[in-house]
């Protein structure tokens, strides 16, 4: 009962070090163009630019890839839906589905084949299908890049930044910043307790996995009651430490590294765009 949820992953790479603004600002572009892209060429670059990023990153391909068993579920349904019909008549008769007027690539212009009565496979359907597989598991790998290669706090004073005009509209951007880092820091600190309490009850003698539904829901109950406990007790000491370091003294808070962007970040946030825009308008 281990859940590993560790984002960070240190490293000395360009990536690593490519300030986290611009990394923020090149993800919104890159998720824009994945949407925007409609053939299979211009989704073919996408992957193409993915790739390129995450082998300078120097990240296993493994903690890509090996988080994705939720993502995986919502793609194959995606492909199913789309690829299946069960009046396959209909659907050779139908014009094609409007879901965004992506391209069906070669199978385009394959008549559908029934398998079992009137159920069967649609190819264009599968092929667009396909397509929408492909852009999410992108999308969801996309973002995983930024979070491998970034540092919460690093985020948290990115998300800060982006907040910053609003504070001519007397909105509590540092307290904002705080709670987003605050959530960030409590994502893994809970799943360890959850492993923890897990283990210390099945060495109690805990059943989870017999019985039926109510005895195991029953048997959930102890690791539940504890692990929100702890929780709240956890909280009840951040606020007790905060509060001793004089949090909320202050207007604003001060930071201990610069955070201009350097002539490097400027180029790389520049040249990301301009790949980003090429790819949309080209393809």
């Amino acid at each position: 009962m281990r859940i590993n949820v560790s984002s960070y992953i240190p490293g000395t790479s360009a990536v690593h070090a490519c300030d986290a603004r611009v990394k923020i600002v090149l993800l919104a572009a890159y998720s824009v163009t994945l949407f925007l892209v409609r053939s299979w060429m211009g989704l073919g670059l996408c992957a193409l630019l993915f790739v390129t990023v995450a082998k300078v990153s120097r990240i296993p391909a493994r903690r890509f890839f090996g988080l994705l068993v939720p993502v995986y579920v919502i793609v194959a349904f995606t492909v199913l839906f789309n690829g299946f019909s069960l009046d396959v008549g209909q659907a050779a008769s139908a014009a094609p589905p409007a879901l965004g007027d992506v391209s069906a690539g070669v199978l385009a212009a394959w008549e559908p084949v029934a398998l079992i009565g009137s159920f069967g496979l649609v190819p264009a359907g599968l092929a667009r299908g396909l397509f929408f597989a492909v852009r999410i598991v992108l999308l969801v790998t996309a973002s995983l890049v930024v979070t491998y290669t970034t540092t919460s706090t690093a985020l948290t004073d990115a998300l800060a930044d982006f907040l910053r005009p609003l504070r001519r509209l007397r909105v509590p951007v540092d307290d904002i910043a705080m709670v987003f880092s605050l959530a960030l820091r409590f994502i893994p600190v809970t799943a360890e307790e959850l492993g923890r309490v897990h283990d210390a009850q099945q060495a109690r003698g805990a059943s989870f996995s017999e019985g039926g539904l109510w005895e195991r829901l029953r048997a959930w109950q102890t690791v539940l009651i504890p692990l929100f406990v702890g929780l709240f007790r956890r909280a009840d000491a951040l606020a007790v430490a905060m509060d001793a370091r004089c949090y909320g003294a202050e207007p604003r808070r001060t930071s201990l590294h610069d955070r201009r962007l350097a002539g490097r970040s400027l180029a790389v946030l520049a040249a990301g765009l301009a790949l980003c825009i090429a790819v949309v308008v080209l393809l």
